[in-house]
């Protein structure tokens, strides 16, 4: 039931979205809110979530098996848009969509559901390698889809976000403190942040038309996520690596949690289909709620991991 409720009080987020744009419709331009999350609150979130505990090398273990994983969902996409996709930008989004999940707006507060709050450290630490993930990886396939392979890798280093990221680390692993007032000026930013981009992905999927959906590529995304990967990452983590049940049901959780919200803001900012990435969504967080509860009973019931 948690679980449950946990996704669903998110999502009135999203509906929000929606319901601005359709009664404000075109004086609510969608580009515009893209361009203050990306280049002004993004920046600010990133900033936050990388200055909230020290950093050890211990604790870096953790994004790094995240990182690693993604990689592997990258790679395995990749394959499925060389094999089954011919248009550039379908291809980029194959690529890349799978891997950018959303475990700030979800997956943290879905962790402190299922696991309590020691979870907290983990998902957030998760958390700030998907943002530096879709700013990195994420920028260079989405803006393939319409730039060439150097242009793309240069329009990584042109987001703020990057450097905000730098500079949090160096003064994190400096041992230098952010003064209480100033860091709770940047959770601020952080929690507006996330707020914005639900309402972001409500707009665009008013201009969603179910009669204009790709399914080609919400089929293939969607086998990618809820089926190979999920085998692949579960016997790995729970059969193969040497990592405590806890943090490896985690790190499991925060694969699973459907595409980010911020995949559209990227799509958008670079013209690579924003509406069919909303689809895709879209269908990921419908799909995500029974997915999770049959994952997790299955789980529980052969004793491999304990969810909820």
């Amino acid at each position: 039931m948690n679980i449950a409720l946990s996704i669903l009080a998110i999502y009135v987020f999203i509906l929000l979205g929606y319901i601005a744009k359709k009664i404000f419709k075109d004086e609510l331009g969608e580009r515009g809110m893209v361009i203050l999350s990306v280049y002004f609150l993004h920046p600010i979130f990133s900033f936050w979530g990388l200055s909230t505990k020290p950093m050890s090398l211990e604790l870096l273990q953790v994004p790094l098996y995240y990182v690693l994983f993604s990689l592997l969902t990258i790679a395995v996409s990749f394959v499925f848009a060389r094999v089954f996709f011919e248009d550039v930008k379908e291809r980029s989004i194959m690529t890349i969509a799978a891997a950018i999940n959303n475990t700030g707006n979800l997956g943290i507060p879905l962790g402190i559901a299922i696991f309590g709050e020691a979870s907290i450290i983990y998902t957030s630490m998760m958390s700030v390698a998907n943002t530096l993930m879709t700013y990195t990886l994420g920028v260079f396939f989405y803006s393939a889809g319409t730039s060439s392979m150097k242009q793309a890798f240069l329009n990584i280093f042109k987001l703020p976000v990057i450097w905000a990221a730098m500079f949090a680390l160096g003064l994190n692993f400096a041992g230098i403190v952010i003064h209480p007032t100033l860091f709770k000026s940047l959770e601020m930013g952080a929690y507006c942040t996330v707020v914005l981009q639900l309402m972001i992905f409500g707009m665009y999927l008013y201009n969603m038309k179910l009669g204009e959906l790709n399914y080609k590529l919400l089929l293939h995304v969607n086998l990618i996520k809820f089926v190979i990967m999920p085998i692949i990452t579960a016997w790995l983590l729970f059969f193969v690596l040497p990592l405590e049940p806890f943090v490896a049901s985690v790190i499991f959780l925060e694969l699973i949690v459907p595409l980010a919200v911020t995949n559209v803001n990227i799509a958008a900012l670079y013209d690579c289909k924003p509406i069919d990435v909303a689809s895709l969504i879209l269908f990921t967080s419908l799909l995500f709620i029974p997915f999770l509860l049959i994952v997790s009973y299955a789980l529980n019931y052969f004793g491999i991991a304990h969810f909820g």
